[in-house]
Parts: C-alpha cells; structure tokens; sequence
C-alpha cells in the first residue's frame, strides 16, 4: 500500500509471477461530475522488471493513469514507518476533457507495515 496524490488516496499494487503487475488506485474524483467521490481505478496492465515499475489503468469518468518508475528505499527507518519504500517515477494522467494529458515526478511513499498482523 502507497500513497496517492491526495490525503486519503491510495495505491495497492500486488506482484504476482511472471513479473505481471495487479493493484488499483482509490482516489476522489476531480471533474464536476464526481467531485469528492471515492473511485476505484484497477490497473488494466502492469509490469515489474527488477526494481523498475510500470502500470496503466482502467477509464473511469474519463480519466486513467499511467505511470513508469522504480521502487526505492525511502527515508522509513523500519518497515513498521511509513515511507520505508518509495515509489518514485512520471505520473500521467490522461483525460478527455480539455485537459487532456498532464505528466508530472512523482513519489508514493508506502504505508507502515501493521507488525501485530504477523504472527
């Protein structure tokens, strides 16, 4: 689990075999017909090659994302605070209104691992 753009969005992203990346974004919608509402964006396609990650989502209100990057060593000094991994790469979203592609670096930091989970 990552961060996303916003307080309150995030990113779960599952390595499965093969190198094939699954996950989503859940985030709050943007445009004036889903402004505050929570929408759950699945990966359409996704990869993992060593550290290096990319994955594109599914349309939903006419907006998906892409993103290319790696996963890093962030400034956490255990598992158990958040940022001890990094997502760190470009951003894009892609939309069909007037704004239609806008690309930005970004860095996800991952959530704290719950320690009282594993046992």
């Amino acid at each position: 689990m990552y961060t996303f753009l916003e307080e309150g969005e995030f990113m779960q992203i599952t390595i499965e075999s093969k190198g094939n990346v699954t996950g989503f974004i859940s985030r709050f919608g943007d445009s004036e017909s889903d402004k505050g509402t929570f929408i759950d964006q699945f990966f359409k396609s996704g990869k993992i090659d060593g550290n290096k990650i990319s994955f594109t989502t599914e349309t939903v209100h006419g907006v998906s994302f892409t993103f290319d990057g790696a996963f890093l060593r962030g400034p956490g000094k255990s598992p158990e605070d958040e940022g001890y991994y990094a997502l760190q790469g470009l951003l894009t979203r892609n939309g069909t209104d007037a704004e239609k592609k806008t690309s930005s670096q970004v860095q996800f930091k991952s959530f704290p691992r719950d320690v009282t989970s594993r046992q």
